[in-house]
């Protein structure tokens, strides 16, 4: 037993001895045809990629299926840590619901404690973004919805959470609303908790400056700003944005509304109140009493008062 493993050691150390000088010597051959720099040796070296390489595509296979496993791992992974943030923002959404449904039953328990009665006129169309002909020198855009639809130039316009701007000019079927950044735009504002009233300027920026505001050191950044309705241009309480510094340390608002997104814009139907011409009309007059019946007192002689009837004779 022992002398066949010896005699299969004796065959087996020369052919291992005699492949890896074989290898080593086609290797280096290969390093020499790769490196000699011949036109002929670079015709073989062409011909011998044509003949070998594309009958290795089965070689490539295992490496080509790793790569494909190693990048939907990755890609796993990835959708994984989307799927984990998107929990923990649902998980603040409904916070947040519910913290909006019991401020809205708290407002809607103190409202009818207070007995406040809404503006049922104040409803709004919905309107479609046609084009934005926005330019250094005016800042509009078009709707779908006209005279038609009852649009009446000068009503207030938002995009469903700020004031956005005012329509000016209407057509049959379309109308077209002058922003707040506009240079041609001037509103009258408010700013909040400071009571503050001022005029909001357009000057073709993204955040249009506050001007003629009576007592600037009351107003601080991020204080809210809304319209103040003077003047009748839009309807009160209408949210604008919030106050911001800006580079030149003016006082500007930072508009709420999207202007980047612009696709859809509420017209708000702010109809006129009703003017009152006298003010006793404002007083209801009561409807007046019938006369009293008029008795005439006489003297008797006990000098007590006694009524006089139709039939004494005093």
């Amino acid at each position: 037993m022992a002398m066949k493993t010896n005699q299969s050691d004796i065959y087996a150390r020369p052919m291992r001895r005699l492949l890896v000088g074989l290898l080593m010597a086609s290797l280096f051959l290969m390093f020499l045809v790769w490196r000699i720099d011949s036109p002929r040796v670079e015709r073989f070296r062409a011909n011998l990629v044509d003949r070998v390489v594309p009958s290795f595509d089965w070689a490539l296979v295992p490496v080509t299926r790793l790569v494909g496993m190693v990048e939907g791992f990755q890609s796993y992974q990835r959708i994984y840590e989307q799927n984990q943030e998107l929990r923990r923002e649902l998980q603040q959404m409904k916070a947040w619901k519910e913290a909006a449904l019991q401020l809205e039953q708290e407002n809607a328990q103190l409202l009818n404690l207070n007995n406040v009665r809404l503006d049922a006129q104040l409803s709004f169309v919905t309107g479609v973004v046609l084009a934005d002909s926005g330019s250094p020198f005016r800042q509009s855009v078009l709707l779908n919805i006209g005279a038609r639809d009852g649009i009446v130039d000068g009503w207030a316009t938002t995009d469903g959470l700020g004031l956005v701007g005012r329509i000016s000019g209407v057509g049959q079927q379309t109308s077209r609303v002058i922003l707040l950044t506009d240079s041609n735009s001037r509103i009258p504002i408010m700013v909040q908790p400071s009571g503050q009233t001022a005029l909001l300027v357009g000057d073709n920026s993204a955040a249009p400056p506050v001007e003629f505001l009576e007592a600037p050191e009351k107003v601080r950044p991020g204080d809210r700003v809304v319209s103040s309705g003077d003047g009748g241009v839009f309807p009160a309480g209408l949210l604008v944005g919030h106050v911001a510094m800006g580079t030149d340390r003016r006082l500007r608002v930072r508009l709420a509304a999207d202007y980047e997104r612009l696709e859809f814009l509420r017209v708000l139907r702010s109809h006129p109140g009703e003017k009152v011409e006298d003010d006793g009309a404002l007083i209801i007059s009561t409807p007046a009493l019938p006369p009293m019946p008029q008795q005439v007192f006489g003297v008797d002689n006990e000098g007590g008062d006694q009524p006089l009837t139709d039939g004494d004779d005093r």
